[in-house]
């Protein structure tokens, strides 16, 4: 929460940035629901680039959250497809994080319960955040840096995953991949990096065993 608070703060400075009203602000985080992505479409749009670009490139790094509801689904098999889709939509980094090293060291623990306690008040946190960053606005000094929670926000659940040389290589090589193809179009360097460190990972697996 932290981190979060920050992070939507500046999603919601961000947004008055690019000239959206209050209305629709807190419209796209309701929609959208994603911080990464919504800050780079409200570049994009502030810099009055085609609608097609703007969506392309929100889908393009948002396509991370298909390799999350992959690797949790299996936790979620037994429940009906309304309450699955119910828990897709409040899926982000964090919910997926805490509740898969959650679901691990505890398996009996019931699995939409934490996994929807932890999504949720994420949800009215970010949009509670929005709120007070559009109303805030360009109030908010510079010096408070508050667009460094962001990186932060994914260390913090980055560092604690690494727990063995597959986890590592694939965290180290993702990160570094991702920071060489920086300059790629459309934002594919996070894309680039994310697949990067899969493969990676899975190569340090196999040669592991």
């Amino acid at each position: 929460m932290l981190g979060i608070v920050p992070f939507a703060l500046v999603a919601g400075i961000a947004a008055v940035d690019a000239g959206l009203g209050l209305a629709e602000a807190v419209g796209m985080s309701v929609i959208v629901f994603a911080g990464a992505s919504q800050l780079a479409a409200l570049d994009l749009l502030g810099a009055d680039a085609p609608l097609a670009v703007v969506v392309g490139t929100a889908v393009v790094i948002n396509v991370r959250m298909v390799m999350y509801s992959a690797s949790i689904a299996p936790y979620f098999a037994e429940y009906g497809r309304r309450l699955r889709a119910g828990l897709a939509y409040v899926l982000t980094d964090q919910a997926y994080a805490l509740s898969v090293a959650e679901f691990d060291e505890n398996p009996d623990r019931s699995r939409w319960r934490y996994y929807l306690g932890a999504a949720a008040s994420l949800w009215v946190v970010w949009q509670v955040g929005t709120v007070v960053g559009v109303v805030v606005g360009a109030g908010v000094p510079d010096a408070w840096g508050l667009t460094f929670a962001v990186p932060l926000v994914f260390l913090a659940l980055l560092v604690p995953a690494m727990k063995d040389r597959p986890t590592t290589a694939a965290g180290v090589a993702a990160g570094a991949v991702a920071v060489v193809a920086a300059g790629l179009p459309l934002n594919l360097g996070l894309l680039v990096g994310a697949v990067s460190g899969i493969v990676v990972g899975l190569l340090a697996e196999v040669v592991g065993e």
